[in-house]
């Protein structure tokens, strides 16, 4: 990255999640909104994430509060829970168009864009996105097995980043306690991996299904 391109960050928050979750660390978003800080001319950071509505009260409520107040334009949106015909809880919800209507309109403002996800839905986007003359790189991960990243997003990307490397500058320290994305980031946003639901969570109540 040039120190004076134009930057603007996408995270799936739900995605991201899920990857630093099998990666076993946790994000310290101040020290991310900062590395980029340093890697050129940040003008925004979006964060998209789904909250189940109908509670009175969401654990992810205050990470979203945080980001809100500590430079980042936080993008959700409510979603249902819902019984289907089989008796089983599926939350659906699915933060995709969000995040590609605001990609779209901010691309002719920017130099580069920096998506944080794996999700292989994101590539025609990606490739949209380019042909505005913006470059994209994608931060994910293909230290696990299987990738978090689909092979063909990797592919459209211009550059990729395994988020491991970034690791040591926005890993957050293990001995704080801040406030962070639970369980109901992951599934609400029903973007998680096929590879993380286990044979014991398939057969379990709950589903998730794309919205």
């Amino acid at each position: 990255m040039m120190q004076n391109e134009k930057i603007a960050l996408f995270i799936d928050g739900a995605n991201l999640y899920a990857t630093t979750k099998t990666l076993g660390f946790d994000i310290d978003y101040k020290k991310l909104l900062r590395e980029f800080q340093s890697r050129g001319y940040l003008m925004r950071a979006f964060y998209y994430t789904a909250v189940i509505e109908d509670q009175e009260y969401s654990s992810i409520r205050p990470l979203i509060d945080w980001l809100d107040y500590n430079g980042f334009s936080v993008v959700t949106k409510a979603t249902k829970e819902f019984v289907d015909q089989t008796g089983r809880r599926k939350i659906k919800g699915n933060m995709d168009i969000e995040l590609a209507v605001d990609a779209m309109e901010t691309a002719e403002h920017i130099d580069h864009m920096v998506l944080f996800s794996g999700d292989g839905d994101f590539r025609s986007l990606v490739a949209a996105v380019q042909r505005r003359g913006v470059r994209v790189t994608v931060v994910s991960t293909v230290s696990t097995q299987p990738p978090m990243i689909a092979d063909e997003l990797r592919r459209q990307a211009d550059a990729f980043v395994d988020i491991v490397s970034l690791q040591p500058k926005i890993g957050r320290d293990p001995n704080e306690r801040p406030p962070r994305e639970p369980r109901e980031a992951r599934e609400a946003s029903g973007h998680t991996p096929q590879f993380l639901r286990s044979p014991a969570r398939a057969g379990a109540d709950t589903e998730f299904e794309n919205g």
